[in-house]
């Protein structure tokens, strides 16, 4: 039964039994009768079956109810029929599990259809609103050119408008000028006409009146010269006569030449005293030097510069080690050259910009208790012929220091150079000259420090005078990391401490930090980090929150590396058109590309 309803599904079906056969009957001849007899055959075979093996079947059911074996036969047939059902029922659950299998994928096929579909209709709206947003700039870039159009037309037809009024103002005014000159001239010659006329009629009247005037002028002209004759004669003949009058006269002609003379010299030497004491050239820019003007102006400063006592002469400068052991010693010796009043030794400071030459000179008077006193070389040029006057009132005015003098002359180079060049001019020759004949011997009223770039231009002469010479070079990875925490402190770190300015500092680890910029700034001098630390707290009052951040850092550290590689080449370019090149301009001219001198972090950005 189970194989006539599909249940054992795979397996072959059992032998059906057989039935017993009919006898066939025998072949008709044909015709009619045999067709009929053939199909009463048919019949009867349908309803024929085997006997036999219903027999058969009855006696074996009959052996097996009589066999001791019956019992373990029919439990056999329970446990095969019951094997069968459990066989059906997994192959049930595995049906049930391949459908709803199938159903899972047709439900993920379905989503995953329906996501295509949503990703194709949101691909198609955004590709819409594309195409709409392209036509609204195309319809407002058409407006606007419209708009322009008609503003430029009406532009012109306004011009058209002022320009054809302006032609009949014009035209107007002409007009009426042609008619006010031609009445003027009208009216003029009217006039002349008039007085000649009256002239003419007069002519007689007029003469007379001028020979009447010239006779009565003339008698009163020699009236005039005859009194004044007789009277100076009269007095001079007097004067001649009375020898004590003439010796009064004289005295006080020769009293009073004196005296002019005298207050003329006078006034010349007490300006040149005054100027000396209490004034202040005018090629000194800055001098430390008190005056009785700046000391009325000034009085707190002054008391508070009287009562500042000397300090380490390498305070709050970063250098390296030798060269500050070698500063150092520059500093003993002139402080103790001061105290034991001692002949001052001439130096010169030599170096790229900003390295700490005008810092050092400084610190180095304080230090010895010296006033300071600055000029540029710059300055001396445009004087000219008055070039020579200027210097001989700087030196003396150096020479009138009761504390001594620490005379810096930065950018030396400008006037010092050598006199066998044919750019340097008569004038500049002649300064140059003055210059050394005031420096000729050493002096226990001044100190001379030359500071320059360029020192090889500087005559030979200029060199002679200086006793000592002090390279400033540029600062090295630990000089940088300590001026870059300097600065960090002092531009960053101590305002946002104090609490009064728009200055905070974001969370960061600001050693590590500095340690990364100092390696990374390498070729920059003092003054440039300096400035980069100002550039951070710039940055700091820009942003929104006057917070500064690290990324914040980082870019202005970038943006300085950029501008001094740009300087670098700039340096190069100009170096190599004058035939000259520094160190650093030999590596950067050998590298023969700006990115040796930038860093791979930049280069990537």
């Amino acid at each position: 039964m189970s194989w006539l309803f599909g249940m054992n599904k795979g397996q072959p079906p059992p032998e059906m039994p057989q039935f017993p056969q009919f006898p066939q009957p025998p072949p008709s001849d044909g015709g009619k009768d045999g067709d009929q007899a053939a199909a009463d055959a048919k019949k009867m075979e349908a309803y024929r079956f085997d006997s036999a093996a219903l027999e058969r079947a009855a006696k074996a059911a009959k052996e097996l109810e009589g066999s001791k074996y019956a019992k373990d036969a029919l439990e056999l047939t329970k446990q095969q029929e019951t094997t069968k059902q459990l066989e059906f029922q997994t192959q049930i659950r595995e049906y049930e599990a391949a459908m709803e299998k199938m159903n899972i994928e047709k439900e993920r096929v379905a989503h995953e259809e329906r996501r295509k579909t949503l990703a194709e209709e949101s691909k198609h709206h955004q590709q819409r609103s594309q195409y709409q947003d392209q036509l609204a700039r195309k319809r407002y870039d058409d407006q606007l050119d419209q708009q322009k159009q008609m503003n430029e037309q009406n532009l012109r037809r306004q011009e058209e408008s002022v320009k054809r009024q302006e032609e009949m103002k014009k035209s107007t005014v002409e007009y009426e000028s042609d008619l006010r000159y031609k009445n003027d001239m009208k009216r003029i010659e009217a006039e002349l006409r008039g007085k000649a006329q009256v002239e003419r009629e007069n002519h007689d009247l007029y003469m007379d009146q001028i020979r009447l005037k010239a006779s009565e002028k003339r008698v009163t002209v020699m009236e005039s010269i005859r009194t004044a004759g007789s009277v100076l004669g009269t007095g001079l003949q007097a004067f001649i006569s009375d020898w004590d009058k003439v010796t009064a006269a004289a005295g006080g002609l020769t009293l009073l030449a004196l005296g002019v003379y005298s207050a003329k010299m006078g006034t010349g030497v007490a300006a040149r005293y005054v100027e000396s004491r209490l004034g202040k050239p005018s090629l000194i820019r800055e001098t430390s030097r008190l005056t009785f003007v700046d000391a009325l102006k000034h009085p707190i400063k002054t008391a508070r510069r009287l009562r500042t006592k000397p300090q380490d002469a390498l305070t709050g400068i970063i250098l390296k080690p030798t060269l500050e052991e070698r500063l150092r010693d520059i500093a003993i010796t002139t402080r103790h050259t001061k105290k034991n009043k001692g002949f001052y030794r001439n130096i010169m400071f030599y170096g790229p910009p900003g390295t700490g030459k005008t810092m050092f000179a400084k610190s180095l008077a304080l230090h010895s208790g010296m006033d300071y006193a600055i000029m540029t070389g710059g300055d001396v040029a445009p004087m000219g012929r008055e070039g020579v006057s200027a210097i001989h009132k700087v030196f003396d005015w150096a020479s009138t220091s009761r504390q001594g003098l620490l005379l810096f002359l930065d950018e030396g180079d400008a006037f010092l150079r050598k006199r066998s060049t044919e750019t340097i001019s008569e004038d500049m020759r002649a300064t140059l000259n003055a210059f050394l004949y005031r420096t000729g011997e050493q002096s226990h009223k001044f100190m001379l420090v030359v500071a320059s770039n360029q020192p090889e231009q500087f005559d030979w002469a200029v060199n002679d005078r200086i006793d000592e010479m002090v390279e400033f070079d540029y600062p090295g990875v630990e000089e940088r990391e300590r001026l870059t925490r300097l600065y960090f402190d002092a531009f960053v770190l101590r305002p946002a401490t104090e609490g009064a300015k728009r200055l905070k500092v974001a969370t960061f680890n600001y050693g590590a930090k500095c340690t990364e910029i100092a390696r990374r700034v390498d070729g920059l001098s003092g003054r440039e980090i300096s400035k980069l630390g100002v550039a951070w707290q710039a940055a700091a009052y820009a942003s929104e929150g006057g917070v500064l951040t690290e990324a914040m850092v980082d870019e202005r550290v970038e943006d300085a590396i950029r501008q001094h590689a740009k300087k670098v080449a700039w340096q190069v370019e100009q170096s190599s058109a004058a035939g000259q090149e520094t160190k650093l301009q030999q590596q950067y001219r050998s590298s023969k590309d700006l990115d040796a001198f930038v860093p791979p972090s930049i280069k990537e950005k």
